[in-house]
């Protein structure tokens, strides 16, 4: 167990979670992390090789190359994120949470619900729902 625990830290060595934090809760923070830190890698460590990603309104991606596709292709400046709550039961992790970004040289507010689902201590399924505040750029 400490090898684990060891393998899921930020970039400047501070473990994720804490104390009472639980495995499947740490592996959201190092996913978002990942994201934050523009980390692709360190993003698809959370993933099963057959996860399916529905962004909701969108399209829905599966497996892990079409979610590295995706990610990657976002491009553009690392995003600005807030776990602001996770709720965990089961086999279930749901997040609410807020950032920003720049879009065309502008930034841009939005708030975001996450529902990950695991299997086998990662990621098989995630659900994302993602909404932009105010007016987004062309």
């Amino acid at each position: 167990m400490l090898g684990l625990a060891m393998s899921l830290a930020f970039g400047d060595g501070r473990p994720f979670g804490g104390d009472g934090v639980t495995q499947q809760k740490a592996v959201v923070e190092k996913y978002t992390d990942g994201f934050r830190r523009g980390d692709l890698a360190q993003i698809l460590s959370c993933l099963t090789d057959d996860v399916v990603w529905a962004l909701h309104g969108a399209k829905t991606l599966v497996g892990k190359d079409a979610f590295a596709a995706e990610a990657d292709n976002a491009g553009g400046p690392i995003p600005e994120l807030t776990l602001d709550r996770m709720v965990e039961e089961g086999d279930t992790v749901a997040v609410i949470g807020h950032g920003s970004g720049s879009m065309g040289g502008d930034r841009v507010d939005f708030v975001y619900s996450e529902v990950f689902t695991f299997a086998d201590g990662l990621v098989s399924r995630l659900d994302t729902f993602h909404i932009w505040l105010g007016e987004v750029p062309a």
